[in-house]
Order: C-alpha cells, then structure tokens, then sequence
C-alpha cells in the first residue's frame, strides 16, 4: 500500500477516481429519472383530478407533460399502474394532512370541522366519477382505496367517537361501531350516480352537509353548544 509522505500533494488512486466519478454519475440519472417519473404522477394526477380516471388516456398525459408516450411505458408498464400509483400518493397527502389536523385539533368536534374543510379543499378539484371509475376499472387502484378506507380513515372516526365521548361532548350512549360504519359510507354517499343524478347540488356542498348532519347526529347538549359556535367560523 503506497503512503502518503508529508509535504507531497495527496492524489486519489486512480479506481477511486473512477469509483467516484461513476457514483456520481449514477446519482445523478437516479435523481434524473426520479424527476421524470414524478412529473408523470403529477401530471397524470392533475388530469385525473379534473377529468376523471376513465377519461383520461395515455396519450393526453404524454401531451401534457410533452414527453412521448413511449418514454411514460418505461417507468409505468400500464395506465392501471399510473392510477394505483396516483391513488398512493394522493392517500399519502390525505394521510399527512389529516394527522396535522388532528394534532392541532381543540376537541373531537373541531378535529371532524378540520376535516370538512380538508375535504372540501380536495373535493372543490375531484370529478365526481373518480371512485365510480375506480371501482369499475381500476381493481389495483380500488383495493389499495379501499385498504386506505377500511384501516386508516375506519380508525380515525373510531378514535375521533371516543374521544368525543371522553370529552362530554358527544352522547356517551352512541354504538362507536355502528357510528363509525355510517360515517364511513356517508362520505361516499356523494360520489354514487344514483345520487348525483337526484341531487343536483355540487360534490362539496352534498358532502359538507352529510357530514355537518352526521356531527349533529352525535353530540351531546355540551357538544351541540359547542358546534353551534364553531360553525359560524366554518361556513
């Protein structure tokens, strides 16, 4: 092994050189092709947000970005992995925003006033066929949403009741199971056919009232004072 000597300038053996100058190179197409790949998922969610999964083909996607489709096959084999890979990243920033507001939450009725507005924001920006698509053509999608539904936002209804009920300000008499199923199904209430087809209303406001029914639907005289305040602030 050759030593450095003291007062000679230090040079790097030859393989580190190009050890390095390759690592270098490979982060450098790593990140390019990270960036690459998120400009698809972006793109490819915004159209799907305003247009609906079924709509919206490949080709438009590649239009959008201007990026050839063929370019958009190498990093998503099939429009069915494009969807499922939109639906996580969408339940990801669902995720992430709901747990900041639960944290900054006064009480459990503040936490589901919190939540109208989230859901609000992302509803003002969703056509109103996006889950009807994805449960009609899109298996992959639709299971991870419903895995997102029955685990995560079943758990967060289940503890917002409890801790309703801990507070005195909801009706400690209510069944959390039934209560927590209702809720689940009363948020897709708005997304059926059926529904849009009878309720001419737009998908935020159908779904804000449901929810606002559903929080008068739990509170306890304590609670209902305390919503009666709060909704002045929310409307």
């Amino acid at each position: 092994m050759a030593h450095h000597l003291k007062g000679e300038p230090f040079i790097l053996p030859k393989e580190t050189l190009i050890t390095t100058k390759v690592s270098v190179v490979l982060r450098r197409m790593t990140t390019a092709l990270t960036d690459q790949s998120h400009r698809i998922r972006q793109e490819a969610h915004t159209l799907f947000m305003r247009y609906g999964f079924k709509s919206v083909s490949m080709d438009d996607i590649a239009s959008a970005i201007g990026m050839s489709k063929k370019t958009i096959y190498q990093f998503f084999p099939d429009k069915e992995t494009l969807v499922a890979d939109v639906v996580k990243m969408i339940i990801i920033q669902n995720e992430q925003n709901c747990e900041h507001d639960r944290s900054i939450a006064k009480d459990a009725i503040h936490e589901v006033l919190l939540a109208i507005n989230q859901m609000s924001n992302l509803f003002q920006h969703m056509n109103p066929s996006l889950i009807f698509d994805l449960h009609k053509y899109y298996h992959q999608g639709y299971l991870t949403f419903q895995s997102h539904r029955n685990n995560y936002i079943q758990k967060i209804i289940r503890e917002n009741l409890q801790r309703g009920i801990a507070e005195g300000n909801y009706r400690e008499e209510i069944d959390i199971a039934t209560l927590t199923r209702l809720r689940m199904e009363t948020i897709l209430i708005p997304f059926q056919p059926e529904f849009q087809q009878s309720v001419k209303a737009p998908l935020v406001d159908a779904a804000k009232e449901l929810s606002i029914h559903y929080l008068f639907g739990v509170v306890s005289p304590k609670g209902y004072k305390l919503l009666t305040k709060y909704i002045p602030k929310n409307n």
